[in-house]
């Protein structure tokens, strides 16, 4: 049959995000791509206790279809994460969402209509690319340096596209670089929201994981006019399998949210939310989030040490405080696939950089993780993945 698809399907069959995952499940491929916590640090038994608990004493409700904002417990638990990021809320401004990946979407199929306008941090999110491309976007790619996005760049841009509709940030690690925006420049950016009235989307999924450095407000605390967006979720500290995420705006707002996401999936899986908030009451998952944050940095600073010692001197990578990427530029190279075949046919995984880009990409850019790869392979890994950079540079 002939498929007669909408403007919103891929018309490219071209599925990175289904590449990483593939390669991350492969056991021959040592596998610095995908985003993955590492899953030896999963609380199962704990989720086990919890889920047995929920089960007994609240089967019934959290078997039934449930609010489309949200069960109350869940979300109180979402206010005292909250607080930590600087925002003081109440329930009545927070939907629960079926992950992180749902807040995009649904944001982007309320707020864009084709040919309107997301600025970007460049690079980004590559599957926040994707969602905006499905309705329609245009891209403003604003420069980054190791301070975050640009707030000069953000401006000019601004000004050169008054139909920008949202702005699309990750101050905190940022994926892909792990960059992290500076206080300054997250007052500035709500500052700019402001005086151009256009919105913000700020997505914090690792902000939790720091190992280095001051925490930093989030950028919804300095929000007075309800300019910011904050999406947030439990995948990076608890489990990614139980696709819980929330947004926090407006109440009049979050009603839009919850119409919206009523003709998506009617309600977050009201099991894992009430599993969740009974987690939450029985363990202390500040102790739990310190275990993840110890075992990443010590990750981390392996896989930086040994770039240090094996990639080309000319080679440049980000140096993050926490979360779960690293940014390597390979100057010279044109053509990032290459790197990343280079890469794979010695059995390593990267993620090349120009998925990351909305329109003009950067070459020679590539996305790290190092959160899911055991310490004892992280070497020998980079070793072989320097040998592909010198391959592809010619040396």
């Amino acid at each position: 049959m002939n498929y007669k698809f909408s403007d919103r399907v891929p018309q490219s069959d071209t599925d990175p995000v289904g590449v990483i995952l593939k390669v991350a499940g492969d056991p021959k491929v040592m596998s610095f791509a995908g985003g993955l916590p590492a899953p030896e640090l999963f609380p199962v038994e704990q989720i086990k206790a919890a889920a047995n608990k929920v089960l007994t004493e609240k089967g019934p409700a959290a078997l039934q279809y449930g609010s489309s904002q949200g069960i109350p417990e869940l979300r109180q638990v979402i206010l005292g994460r909250l607080a930590i990021e600087g925002i003081k809320t109440d329930i009545d401004h927070v939907i629960v969402t079926t992950g992180s990946q749902q807040s995009i979407d649904l944001t982007g199929k309320m707020f864009l209509n084709e040919g309107d306008t997301v600025i970007v941090e460049d690079p980004t999110y590559l599957t926040a690319v994707d969602v905006f491309k499905s309705y329609g976007a245009h891209f403003v790619g604003v420069a980054m340096d190791e301070d975050g996005m640009r707030i000069d760049a953000l401006e000019e841009a601004l000004k050169n596209n008054p139909n920008t509709r949202l702005i699309y940030t990750i101050p905190t690690f940022q994926n892909p670089t792990g960059r992290t925006m500076t206080l300054a420049r997250r007052t500035k950016l709500v500052e700019l929201a402001e005086k151009y009235d256009v919105l913000i989307l700020e997505d914090n999924p690792y902000g939790a994981i720091r190992w280095e450095g001051k925490n930093l407000p989030s950028l919804k605390s300095f929000d007075k006019n309800d300019h910011v967006i904050y999406m947030g979720t439990l995948s990076k500290i608890l489990s990614p399998g139980l696709r819980l995420g929330w947004v926090v705006a407006d109440p009049n707002l979050i009603k839009k949210y919850t119409m919206m996401k009523q003709s998506a999936d009617l309600h977050t899986d009201s099991l894992a939310q009430y599993i969740a908030a009974e987690y939450f009451a029985a363990n202390n998952i500040d102790e739990h989030v310190a275990g993840i944050t110890d075992l990443y940095h010590k990750r981390e600073q392996i896989m930086i040490n040994a770039i240090d010692k094996y990639f080309p001197k000319e080679v440049k990578h980000s140096n993050p405080e926490g979360g779960m990427f690293l940014w390597v530029s390979v100057p010279g190279v044109q053509d990032s696939q290459k790197l990343f075949d280079a890469a794979l046919k010695r059995n390593v995984a990267i993620v090349p950089g120009d998925p990351f880009f909305g329109n003009e990409t950067i070459p020679g850019t590539f996305r790290m993780n190092y959160s899911n790869t055991p310490e004892a392979k992280i070497e020998a890994g980079v070793k072989l993945l320097s040998e592909a950079i010198e391959e592809v540079m010619g040396k």
